[in-house]
């Protein structure tokens, strides 16, 4: 086909992701990734656990169950053919009582039905066996489970497209995309413009402000929620061998406060999940009058603060408290002490939020004309990113653009 004009607007590790993809289905595209900042996967990708999901939480046929089973192993190639850090450490889900046994048996359907790989059942003594500290009635051992270093995935993305002819422009903040003579215009605040003929967002924190600036509808709005984490103090390591997660509500996205090895060898404790006074707001004084008048004007966000205000002040509770945090996560790592931990570098959740104030949960992704949007990419989208990536293109060469290879 004749080459093309594509803007990628988001140099997250999805927007990399999408731009590679493209570069390898189209070869004669002229490709070029927009991002506001002056380093790629600067915000979602670089604040994220840095775990590799085999896919145990996602309802069986969701875009989340798919891809992320599909993205893995790609994302597993990658880091070998790259030489990027990717450590199996396997996880352990593990219910604490015998009320979060029904809970446990859903994951393990789940599971199973996603294909996770030697997928274990565990009893109490099992648990200890892989990982001594930890306590429990029952677990789930998912040893496919990895750590990965995202932010130099994310580079490494970069350096490819870059070698082969894209352009990635950093600090290009994108203000209005219009539409002029069958072209799509991208505007910064600089004042500069470029002109494509097809464009995917991929924004993360700010997909809804883009896909609004796109003539789209606003919804789902993005709800920013904060991560904060603790981190083991080296004393302390030897608790944590791998990855401990409690059994999830399944009235939430969130998977609860967990234990997180990293690949330098320490170990994180978190994320809780409370309301972010700024989309970007990784530190508990960042706030932002715009983001924080935005949030209040939406009226998903209005109708989730009615519907979950409870958890919301249990969180905040846990946020405000070290001792109530860490009695949370000492609830299955019963050995832990307040004097174990130390604080640890926040992140920032985009969590996509429906009129009606529900939590979206799955990938949501749209194409309006010549352009993708990217609406909603929660965890696992880091590990999914090379198959959300195919599953992009894949759409587009059905629809919009044409062609086929």
């Amino acid at each position: 086909m004749a080459a093309t004009r594509t803007g990628i607007v988001g140099a997250g590790i999805i927007g990399l992701a999408v731009a590679r993809r493209v570069a390898q289905v189209y070869p004669g595209s002229k490709l070029t990734v927009l991002d506001k900042e002056t380093g790629v996967g600067r915000h979602q990708t670089a604040h994220n656990s840095g775990v590799a999901h085999a896919g145990v939480y996602y309802a069986p046929g969701s875009l989340k169950a798919k891809l992320c089973r599909r993205g893995v192993g790609l994302l597993k190639q990658y880091c070998a053919e790259r030489g990027i850090a990717y450590e199996q450490c396997g996880k352990l889900i593990v219910a604490r009582d015998p009320g979060e046994l029904a809970r446990l048996d859903e994951l393990e359907r789940r599971a199973t039905a996603n294909g996770v790989p030697a997928l274990a059942r565990l009893g109490p003594g099992e648990i200890t066996a892989i990982e001594p500290h930890a306590r429990g009635v029952s677990a789930l051992h998912s040893p496919s489970t990895a750590i990965v270093d995202f932010p130099a995935v994310a580079r490494s993305l970069a350096a490819e497209l870059e070698a082969g002819g894209a352009t990635v422009r950093l600090g290009f903040e994108v203000v209005a995309i219009t539409r002029r003579g069958g072209e799509l215009w991208v505007h910064a605040t600089s004042g500069e413009q470029l002109a494509f003929e097809r464009l995917v967002v991929c924004a993360g924190l700010q997909s809804d402000r883009l896909a609004q600036i796109a003539g789209e509808r606003p919804e789902p709005s993005i709800i920013p929620f904060r991560g904060e984490y603790y981190r083991l103090v080296p004393a302390a390591r030897e608790l944590v061998r791998g990855l401990i997660y409690p059994v999830p509500d399944p009235d939430y996205p969130f998977l609860g406060v967990h234990f997180t090895r990293r690949l330098d060898g320490g170990v994180e404790i978190g994320p809780n999940a409370v309301l972010a006074l700024a989309r970007e707001g990784y530190r508990r004084t960042d706030f932002s009058a715009h983001d924080v008048v935005e949030a209040l004007a939406s009226p998903g966000f209005r109708r989730l603060v009615r519907r979950h205000w409870r958890m919301g002040l249990r969180e905040l509770h846990g946020s405000l408290s070290r001792r109530a945090f860490v009695a949370e996560a000492r609830s299955f790592v019963p050995e832990l002490t307040v004097d174990d931990v130390a604080p640890a570098p926040a992140g920032v959740r985009a969590q996509a939020v429906d009129r009606d104030g529900s939590l979206v949960d799955d990938f949501r992704i749209t194409i309006a004309g010549p352009i993708v949007l990217v609406r909603n990419a929660p965890s696992p989208a880091a590990t999914s990113s090379l198959a959300i990536a195919e599953h992009v293109v894949r759409r587009l060469q059905a629809g919009v653009w044409g062609g086929s290879r």
